[in-house]
């Protein structure tokens, strides 16, 4: 099934189910967050609580989509509840570009010698893919900031001042609800894009944590049920309506050395990330950067990430927005 959220022809939140190229909404729920703790409460899948509630009102989806009235599939109503994470160096294709960003490769004396980030990515390929039910190598993990940071589809990805760089990072995304006795429930997967300052990161990759402060953006559909292992997708970055750079991206437990199932169990394993109620949206990583190709993307450029298992494209602006904040703006009491 396929779930999207939009704002309907009142300006209210309403969840709906995308049949070919209408949308029917949903009726009795306001989000898809209400839909899932529905769901949680009546004890059956997403699936059958969406078509339990399924309204005799549809409309066409193209235009939700063109006249910005499709919102990311999933939020909390209250944003800092909703925290937004992810883990790199997960795809067998992002080592050599994810290293080059870091830095050249170390000169050091022994020829041969890996940098951290090439190490961690090896703990990856020897140990990420465990049995089902035991615990494999941690990933590289990472905090984006919570619901405020999350930007609808065909929004602005806003970039602060401050920023050396904003790319687009094309990723699968894992959307969770927490249940009342602190079970995480997968609601689907949708397509991302996680946008990072690439420049700062490869400044040195112990400023990882900075580049990741950014916006993002989800969606626009949710895709529920299990996914391909195989994804093939499209990334491209659009200046005054011509593609400047293009490249296809693969995704999916076959391309990745870690298994989505040890990814959620190093994520969840922590007890603060299984609140009651919050939201999660978690970045599984990529491979495919325009920034590794040495393009750098300007304001008006438009990201666009597809593929055709997870819906509709995801395409979002670059915009740059004063920071807001200078030295020596904290005040003390």
């Amino acid at each position: 099934m396929r779930l999207i959220q939009l704002r309907d022809d009142g300006g209210d939140i309403r969840v709906g189910v995308i049949e070919g190229e209408v949308v029917r909404l949903l009726d009795g729920v306001d989000s898809t967050w209400a839909l899932a703790n529905a769901a949680i409460a009546a004890g059956r899948s997403l699936d059958d609580e969406a078509a339990a509630r399924a309204g005799a009102t549809t409309l066409a989806y193209a235009p939700l989509l063109r006249e910005g009235r499709v919102l990311s599939p999933l939020h909390h109503p209250d944003p800092a509840h909703c925290l937004v994470t992810g883990t790199g160096l997960t795809h067998l294709g992002s080592a050599a570009a994810r290293d080059a960003m870091h830095q050249k490769l170390q000169q050091q004396a022994e020829e041969g010698t890996l940098t951290d980030s090439m190490r961690m990515f090896q703990w990856g390929v020897e140990g990420g893919m465990p049995a089902p039910g035991t615990a494999g190598a941690q990933p590289e993990w990472f905090y984006k900031g919570d619901g405020q940071i999350v930007v609808p589809p065909g929004a602005p990805l806003r970039s602060p001042d401050f920023a050396l760089d904003g790319g687009e990072e094309p990723e699968l995304v894992g959307l969770y609800v927490i249940g009342p006795d602190g079970t995480p429930h997968r609601l689907g997967y949708a397509l991302g894009n996680e946008f990072s300052d690439h420049v700062t990161e490869r400044q040195n990759y112990l400023y990882l944590a900075h580049s990741k402060l950014r916006t993002c953006a989800v969606g626009p559909e949710l895709r529920t049920g299990p996914l391909p292992a195989d994804l093939r997708g499209t990334s491209r970055l659009r200046r005054d309506g011509a593609v400047v750079w293009e490249k296809p991206f693969l995704t999916g437990e076959a391309n990745m050395c870690h298994s989505l199932e040890n990814l959620e169990y190093h994520h969840f394993k922590y007890a603060a990330h299984r609140r009651p109620g919050d939201v999660h949206l978690h970045f599984f990583g990529t491979a495919t950067l325009s920034f590794a190709d040495g393009v750098r993307a300007q304001p008006g450029d438009v990201f666009e990430i597809e593929i055709a298992e997870l819906g509709a494209p995801l395409a979002n602006p670059l915009q740059v927005v004063p920071a807001g904040f200078a030295p020596g703006g904290v005040r003390a009491l």
